[in-house]
């Protein structure tokens, strides 16, 4: 609930739309945000940017509580947009430029959108076909468009002003986000003000930042990948942004500019780390790469510390809890020691955290459980009630990962509750399964699943990219498994691809796969 009350505003709160504001209102004419193609923008120039777009967006009557989309690869637009929504305490919806139109519509109409902003030259399409199914949305475009009016010619016309961020209450619901379906239909995960304005804070803290952040932003800027712009601007440092990943521009960008921190997922590093012409580039700029939102391999990233340098740090969270439930420092990775790099690092010290067994009972270090935490961080919960009461079961935010914590603290995820497989009457957590085959010098990438069987109710089934030019045997990847882990645990079959599913934000998409392979299964 917003207040006015002169005795109330003295002690109200700051949230990410006042910092916003703040910085790009004082920032001045410093060097910001740098194009491929295109001048490098100023701080004043963005904020100049953000305003014009506010008032355009107001003009075709966004207001406060609106939920709006955006579809658009990685462009400057991305970031003036959602913080114009920002300081308009409009509902930013994000929508995956590469998911499939049903799941695009599911959020859609799920959420209510009154507005969605397309890319004119890559989305004009998907925007017709959306509008067709979805008649009563309002689209804008970016860029000249026949289908609807161009953003940036509504936005030409205004005057920037000085930026005035809203009055909102820490629970006032800023993003509408949706989980990646991964284990079920997408469910609408409303993120508050102020746990927002906590996993920034938190980022700032904790995280380990350059002296002067020169990023390269590779990830989506309509998804995690805009939560590097604010250090860039907190920070002094710069913001160069890439259309997509490509790795090879990913490294002579690297060169070029001196890039000296980025956030990947993990298959983004196995990328680089396989690319035929790695060796060619000058990456000794860099000091931080952020990496998460999957498990990496601890033989792969092994093998970027000793071909990168020691300038990986992991960061663990989710939707519900964003980015900061716990980080892995650059120092705690200890390149000889794959346990270790198999940790998402230690616990936050800003939230409460505890691994509990499935009556909701702390279990001992070394046994697995549940990861289960409690904070303001947390979300106020689901739109639908019954989900929230389920994750909110006794008191703690049920993450649905299974970790066991050793005796240093560090915590080592070892898969999630539903990607378990029971075989036999045997709990398996296939990314134990992953870590044993991912040593072998061949593999690029492995998923462990479980399939049906007659007998043991579900069995082993491991999905495996090899390296280029490389070959190995199923006995030579599934007998160190057998040999380490009991051969229960090995995998029965194997199946050999040139790729595995990824999910629009770089997961590996086991429920795709296992869809996938249980039809095989039975063929």
């Amino acid at each position: 609930m917003t207040t006015t009350d002169p005795a109330d505003m003295i002690h109200r709160p700051l949230f990410n739309a006042d910092v916003l504001a703040n910085a790009l209102n004082t920032g001045g004419s410093r060097p910001l945000l740098k194009q491929l193609e295109g001048p490098t923008l100023s701080v004043a120039d963005v904020r100049e940017e953000t305003s014009r777009f506010m008032q355009a967006l107001q003009a075709v009557g966004v207001e406060a509580g609106d939920r709006v989309s955006l579809i658009a690869p990685n462009i400057p637009e991305c970031l003036h947009l959602t913080h114009a929504l920002q300081l308009l305490a409009a509902l930013y919806v994000p929508i995956h430029p590469l998911s499939a139109l049903s799941d695009q519509l599911n959020v859609i109409r799920d959420a209510g959108v009154k507005v969605m902003l397309f890319d004119a030259d890559r989305f004009e399409g998907r925007a017709a076909e959306i509008q067709r199914e979805v008649p009563d949305i309002r689209l804008l475009a970016i860029g000249r468009s026949e289908l609807a009016d161009d953003i940036h010619e509504l936005a030409a016309s205004c005057t920037p002003q000085k930026l005035i961020p809203p009055q909102v209450d820490e629970h006032d619901v800023t993003r509408l986000g949706y989980s990646g379906g991964t284990t079920g239909k997408p469910k609408a995960i409303p993120s508050c003000q102020r746990s927002g304005f906590l996993t920034g804070l938190y980022m700032q803290a904790v995280w380990e930042w350059p002296e002067k952040p020169n990023i390269l932003s590779c990830a989506p800027l309509t998804h995690a990948g805009g939560a590097m712009f604010m250090p860039a601007l907190l920070r002094g440092g710069t913001f160069l942004i890439l259309p997509r990943f490509d790795p090879l521009q990913v490294m002579e960008m690297i060169e070029t500019h001196r890039i000296n921190c980025m956030m990947l997922v993990p298959t983004m590093i196995y990328a680089l780390l396989d690319h035929p012409r790695f060796d060619e580039f000058d990456l000794s700029s860099l000091e931080t790469i952020f990496y998460g939102a999957s498990a990496i391999s601890p033989a792969r990233l092994k093998e970027a510390i000793e071909r990168i340098g020691p300038v990986f740090a992991q960061f663990y969270g989710q939707a519900e809890a964003p980015m900061v439930i716990s980080y892995m420092r650059k120092a705690d990775h200890v390149p000889n020691d794959l346990n270790r790099l198999a940790s998402c690092g230690l616990p936050s010290p800003w939230i409460r955290l505890e691994l509990h067994d499935s009556e909701g009972n702390p279990v001992p270090d070394g046994e697995p459980g549940e990861i289960v935490v409690q904070g303001p961080l947390v979300m106020d919960g689901y739109r639908d009630p019954d989900l929230t009461a389920e994750a909110f079961k006794g008191g703690w935010l049920h993450t649905g990962d299974v970790a066991v914590r050793d005796p240093d603290g560090f915590l080592r995820i070892v898969d999630r509750t539903k990607d378990m497989i029971i075989s036999g009457g045997f709990n398996i957590y296939p990314r134990d399964i992953e870590n044993v085959i991912a040593e072998h010098p061949a593999v690029a990438e492995v998923a462990v699943i479980g399939v049906p069987h007659e007998k043991w109710g579900e069995a082993v089934h491991a999905v495996i990219v090899l390296k280029p030019g490389t070959s190995a045997s199923e006995e030579e990847l599934c007998g160190p498994v057998a040999a380490r882990k009991g051969n229960y645990q090995a995998p029965k079959s194997v199946a050999f691809v040139e790729a595995i599913p990824q999910t629009p934000v770089g997961k590996p998409d086991k429920k795709a796969l296992r869809a996938q392979y249980a039809e095989k299964m039975k063929a």
